[in-house]
């Protein structure tokens, strides 16, 4: 079962969040955190896999501040650009922790996130809460690297992604050490992301593997 909600952060500012509800008691919570191209039918397909794997799982729509439920083509990549780079990122850091507290009846509580997103669940890790997260392509990471997770986080990055280069990885996991990090021969940005053209299904089935495993070891 899934359906949108809205959630409010500590500042008063609504957002809209997918919710998507296991079957019985679930094994945790999971904050999906977004592309820059808001919460699209592909992150909507994430968090119900994360629910029937029997997670609690929200998708906040880190874009409301801006523009509310905005959802763009993967094509409109300036106009994602323009509105990510708009935002207050103090306050986008208020909207995950409002998306992880009302997940957190579900027990401990992960971000999970993708480009963008995947760069933020690093942020959630040194700024809020969380028991863990996960970091898909998050290129932004090396903004923040004077800051430090306050939890277990798993990175990973693409062999062939023109957006991260090996040396940017290396900068990234220098300034996470003893944080685990995966890249994945012949992945380019956005692999995991099967309504793009760099989708690699070997790539995102090893990292879902991973990140499952992960995820048992740490919100259990």
């Amino acid at each position: 079962m899934s359906d949108m909600i809205t959630l409010q952060a500590s500042d008063g500012h609504t957002l809209g969040a997918y919710l998507a509800l296991p079957e019985g008691t679930p094994r945790g919570g999971i904050v999906i955190l977004q592309e820059i191209f808001g919460i699209t039918d592909h992150i909507k397909q994430v968090a119900d896999g994360y629910a029937e794997q029997g997670y609690l799982v929200i998708a906040p729509s880190l874009f409301d501040r801006l523009r509310p439920r905005v959802v763009l083509e993967y094509n409109d990549v300036e106009d994602a650009r323009d509105i990510m780079m708009k935002l207050d990122r103090d306050l986008v850091v208020e909207d995950m922790r409002a998306a992880a507290d009302a997940v957190r009846t579900g027990g401990k509580v992960a971000a999970i996130g993708y480009c963008w997103g995947g760069a933020l669940a690093d942020l959630a890790a040194c700024r809020t809460d969380i028991d863990a997260a996960v970091s898909y392509y998050g290129r932004m990471t090396v903004e923040w690297l004077d800051e430090q997770p306050q939890c277990p986080v798993m990175y990973h990055y693409g062999a062939n992604d023109s957006l991260i280069p090996p040396e940017l990885v290396e900068q990234i996991s220098a300034g996470r050490p003893g944080q685990e990090s995966f890249v994945y021969e012949g992945a380019g940005h956005g692999f995991n992301c099967n309504e793009r053209e760099d989708y690699r299904p070997d790539s995102a089935a090893l990292a879902l593997e991973r990140t499952l495993t992960f995820l048992v070891m740490n919100l259990a």
